[in-house]
């Protein structure tokens, strides 16, 4: 594989999931740029945005992604690094960009389930307003989202095997 593969959307999408099961099907290495960002700080997501704020984690987030470039495989990243600095364009110029399209109560279902409203983006946002919450943000975040070069509906049946099959053919 020439190019990385970037692997964009909501939280929740299956971003993470997907990642992984492409990486074994193409027989490549598997990356989260929140892990990278971790390592590089030694401080988790949560610890940054709490020391320093959402806006150095940005700037970091940035630094971290330009060096993806140097990596192969594929390379989930967190729901709002297409949406900052000229990020998606990057992405689309390095790489190879794959939007997971999912719909509200979907992303609200694996969200609550995998406790992930306790992340920092969702602070001071409680359960009940999850759904209006997120509604308001993939509005926000979604021009950059659609300026994907593959894009892909999870509630479809067969989505992974689907796209799977496309991505192949790419390579």
């Amino acid at each position: 594989m020439q190019k990385p593969l970037y692997i964009i959307g909501y939280m929740g999408a299956g971003k993470s999931t997907l990642s992984k099961v492409l990486s074994r099907v193409l027989n490549c290495e598997n990356h989260d740029l929140d892990d990278i960002i971790s390592s590089s700080v030694g401080k988790t997501i949560n610890e940054i945005f709490d020391s320093e704020g959402e806006i150095v984690f940005r700037k970091i987030e940035n630094e971290q992604l330009h060096l993806t470039s140097k990596l192969s495989g594929v390379i989930s990243v967190g729901g709002g690094t297409p949406c900052y600095y000229n990020n998606i364009e990057w992405m689309n110029l390095h790489g190879i960009t794959i939007y997971l399209r999912a719909k509200i109560p979907t992303l609200v279902s694996r969200i609550t389930k995998e406790k992930a409203f306790l992340r920092p983006i969702f602070k001071g946002v409680s359960e009940q307003n999850l759904p209006d919450f997120i509604g308001k943000h993939l509005f926000e975040r979604q021009f950059y989202y659609e300026q994907a070069q593959i894009s892909c509906n999870v509630e479809n049946i067969g989505w992974q095997d689907e796209l799977i099959s496309k991505i192949v053919g790419l390579n």
